[in-house]
């Protein structure tokens, strides 16, 4: 008879930022102030670039969407890191660790792609 493993895991372990409760509520503010400012000021240059007539070139169009995906960027990791904080759980299903990656994965190529675009319009227009 052949060995077999039945291993029955269906989760992985973070290991965090550090174990001391005094850190982890500075961590926390530290990073969810800079998730708000990200967030917000992608938003703003959202809001300014479709606000605005002028700006609707499509360098600013792909500027917008470079926003857009720095939003989903920064929201596919962030969130889960701050819930993990608060709730002290290193937890994380190993399906819930393939979408981060993949959405994650995505965003990333996502923003390389729009910035090669954006070079390549500064280049065309010189």
């Amino acid at each position: 008879m052949e060995a077999e493993n039945h291993t029955g895991l269906t989760q992985f372990l973070l290991l965090g930022l550090s174990e001391d409760p005094e850190l982890q509520s500075f961590l926390f503010g530290l990073f969810l102030s800079m998730y708000l400012v990200t967030v917000l000021g992608n938003l703003l240059i959202i809001l300014a670039i479709c606000s605005d007539a002028h700006l609707h070139t499509p360098m600013y169009f792909f500027l917008s969407n470079l926003s857009l995906a720095d939003i989903g960027f920064i929201s596919t990791m962030v969130p889960k890191m701050l819930m993990n904080i608060l709730t002290h759980s290193r937890a994380i299903s190993y399906m819930g660790c393939l979408t981060q990656m993949s959405i994650f994965t995505i965003f990333g190529c996502m923003d390389y792609m729009l910035l090669s675009v954006l070079a390549y319009d500064r280049f065309v227009a010189i």
